[in-house]
Parts: structure tokens; C-alpha cells; sequence
């Protein structure tokens, strides 16, 4: 063998032991993986240490990972301003309407059992969602004209938020007495909440628009009437107890109540302060799909966890890829969720970088909850972020502030 020879072999050998390293070094969505740049993330602490210091937020739980490693994890400030509590990374807060994805993924996990098809009727199980009725004017209250519903509405409809149903947040008159009928009028149960809200007219015809409404509700009673076990029961069975979710559910028990972080608002001197009104954390019967679950930030990862993990986690396959890649793709259409933002199954979806006139991937999928608690997760970065707090009134201030940093923060 010439001295040419090997010197070609050589350079064969190399260049397939670089292949192989570049291999390695490849995601699974087939680029290199982003990691995330410590010095940036200083950027993220920094605006949360300040907005605590400047009275702005009580505390804060922040929970990052990429790449299926854990690579920030803190809490910040006070969980109870009136005790001056610091803020612990395993604090159980209200989630809100956080708890929505949670009991959507518990209802498809029954769509997967054949109980239902998307496309049916809710009438077909709920009979009291037969023949529902129309606001003509959003300013008429319930005494307002209305108009029969020209379409059923469907699971899809409801899993959506385009069944035409109200969350009672928008400020009409409507919205106002539909807020006063689910929320402070007393609910013995999740039937009694559902019944209430089915005999509420619609703020528009099924189908027609998206209107963030109290629906997940109706996937809640739809749950029990599939499975023949109370919502509680069910997660606790079915997601809680198999992901290792020790710290959620719909009450507090009474040895972890010492981790409970209250709310906090603006008293009228325009102080941050702990909230003269708060929800109960015992005694809840009203198992909720729009609100109601307490958890924690490391909790709400494991869920997380499983979703990015196509469905898995722990051995045990909650929810089947397919299933999610249905739940996690824009359901909508048209129609107006946000600039960029479209709406699957449970989730709002980025379905345009560019329009969102933000940060992110398309295919990011996203909630958040009325205390100011958020997460998203980006299958393309291979990444799941969750800031949690306890502040009202919402504002998606903190969310679009929360995004930015964490993307600044991703290199290569």
C-alpha cells in the first residue's frame, strides 16, 4: 500500500468519524440543539428581581428546560407579602385557567377510547345543550332579544372555544351576568356549573367566532358521563398519580396548606398587596375544566414533560402523538385568536412568527392563567418554560416579557 493510498483511506475514515460526530450532536427535530446561554438568562432574573423590588409582583417560580435537562430553576421574592413568606420552588399555587390543558389532555385521553367523535353533537350526551339561543345584543344582558342557534354545537366547537359560549371577561353586559351567573352564584357541583351556563344565551352562533369561554367546563361533565367517576378521581388516576404530580389537584390538603402562596392585587392605595378575597383551598366540589387545580412549577414540568415526549413519560403512553399533533395544530381556521396565534385542542398555537410581532417557533403551544401563571412549549426547540405568580388583574404583560427573555436567551 502506497503512501497515497493510506493517506486516501485516512481521510475516508475522517470523514465519516465527523459524520458521525455531527450525528450525535443532531437533534431530534433534525437540527443542531440550542442551548441556553447563562449570561442571557441573567437578563430574564434580573427583570424579575426588579419587577419584585419595584412592588410590581409578589414572587415568582421559574422552571426552564431544553434538550430534556433542567437548565434554570428558581423562585424569587414572597409568596405572601402579609407574612413576608419567601417564595419556594415547590409553592402550590392556583392555576387558573392552567388547568384547562390538564383536563382537555384527560378528555382526548377518552377520545382515544372511542367514547366519542369530534364532530358529535354535545346534545348527544348533554341533552340540555339542545336548542340553545343567541344574543342578538351583547349590551341587552340576559333580557336581551335572541335568536335560535342556526348550528349545533359540537365537541370541536367546544374544545375550541367557537361553540359561542363566554368566559364573562369581556366587559359586555352579556359577559357580566354570565360571570355572575357560573362564578358567584352558588355551584354545588361541576352539573350544576355546566346546567347554569347551557341556559345562558350564546354571544354568537356556533362556529362563527372565537370567543375564550368557560367550555372546558362541558369537557369536564363530559368526562364523568364518559368514565363514570368525578373529574378529581379521574386525573388523580389517570395523569396525577402516573406522572408523580404529588402537589395538584382541586384542594390543598391540610400538611401541604403551610405551601400555599395567596393571591395578590392592588389595594387602593395602589400597593401590591395580598388579596382581600381569596378562593377556597378545601372543600371544593366544583371539579372544574376552566379553573380550579392547585399545582406547583415542578408538577406542571412533568406534564409538560409528557407532551413534548410525544405522549410518554414514565414507561406509560398517556396520549398517542397522533393525538397531540391534532391537539397541538391550529383548529380555527381564520379565525382571530391573536396576531400569529391560532388555537388546537386546548392550547393557543403560534401559527406566524412574523405576525406575532414577537419571539418564538411556529408550533409553539401556550396557555396561561388568570393569577398570572404561563408556559409554553416549543417542539422545535425541543423546549418547555413555565413562570408561575399570583397576581391579578391578568395581563399578558408578563407572558410577552416572559417569551422574549427565554428565546433571547437560546444560542447554538
Amino acid at each position: 500500500m502506497t503512501k497515497k493510498d493510506l493517506f486516501f483511506i485516512l481521510c475516508i475514515l475522517l470523514f465519516f468519524s465527523c459524520d458521525g460526530l455531527n450525528a450525535q450532536m443532531v437533534s431530534k427535530s433534525g437540527t443542531h440543539p440550542p442551548t441556553v446561554s447563562v449570561e442571557r438568562l441573567g437578563k430574564y432574573e434580573a427583570f424579575l428581581k426588579k419587577e419584585i423590588a419595584d412592588g410590581k409582583i409578589p414572587g415568582a417560580v421559574s422552571y426552564i428546560m431544553i434538550n430534556g435537562q433542567l437548565v434554570h430553576n428558581g423562585a424569587y421574592g414572597y409568596s405572601s407579602l402579609k407574612d413576608m413568606t419567601p417564595m419556594q420552588e415547590d409553592q402550590i399555587l392556583h392555576l387558573m385557567s392552567m388547568t384547562k390543558p390538564i383536563v382537555t389532555v384527560a378528555f382526548m385521553m377518552l377520545y382515544e377510547e372511542g367514547h366519542f367523535f369530534l364532530s358529535d353533537p354535545v346534545s348527544k350526551y348533554l341533552p340540555q345543550f339542545k336548542d340553545l339561543k343567541v344574543a342578538k345584543d351583547l349590551n341587552a344582558g340576559l333580557n336581551g332579544e335572541t335568536e335560535p342557534a342556526n348550528k349545533e354545537i359540537t365537541i370541536h366547537h367546544v374544545l375550541t372555544h367557537t361553540a359561542g359560549f363566554s368566559h364573562g371577561l369581556a366587559g359586555t353586559e352579556l359577559d357580566n351576568a354570565i360571570a355572575k351567573a357560573l362564578y358567584f352564584e352558588p355551584q354545588k357541583d361541576i352539573e350544576s356549573r355546566v346546567n347554569t351556563l347551557a341556559s345562558l344565551p350564546l354571544v354568537g352562533h356556533p362556529g362563527e367566532q372565537w370567543y375564550y369561554s368557560a367550555s372546558p367546563d362541558i369537557l369536564a361533565l363530559l368526562i364523568e358521563h364518559f368514565s363514570g367517576v368525578n373529574v378529581a378521581d379521574f386525573l388523580q388516576e389517570r395523569i396525577f398519580n402516573p406522572l408523580g404530580m404529588k402537589d395538584t389537584g382541586y384542594n390543598i390538603t391540610k400538611e401541604n396548606q403551610k405551601r400555599w402562596g395567596p393571591v395578590h392585587n392592588y389595594n387602593k392605595e395602589g400597593k401590591m398587596a395580598n388579596s382581600e378575597q381569596q378562593l377556597p383551598i378545601e372543600g371544593n366540589t366544583v371539579y372544574g375544566g376552566t379553573h380550579g387545580l392547585f399545582s406547583t412549577a415542578p408538577d406542571y414540568m412533568k406534564f409538560c414533560q409528557m407532551l413534548l415526549n410525544n405522549g410518554k413519560l414514565n414507561g406509560q403512553q398517556f396520549l398517542s402523538p397522533k393525538t397531540l399533533e391534532l391537539m397541538t395544530m391550529n383548529q380555527i381556521g381564520d379565525l382571530s385568536q391573536g396576531p400569529g396565534q391560532g388555537f388546537g385542542l386546548g392550547f393557543g398555537v403560534t401559527t406566524d412568527v412574523a405576525a406575532s410581532k414577537s419571539l418564538g417557533s411556529v408550533g409553539r403551544y401556550y396557555w396561561g392563567g388568570a393569577y398570572s401563571t404561563y408556559f409554553f412549549i416549543d417542539p422545535k426547540e425541543e423546549l418547555i418554560a413555565i413562570l408561575m405568580t399570583q397576581i391579578q388583574p391578568y395581563s399578558g404583560y408578563y407572558a410577552n416579557k416572559f417569551q422574549q427573555f427565554i428565546y433571547q436567551s437560546l444560542t447554538e
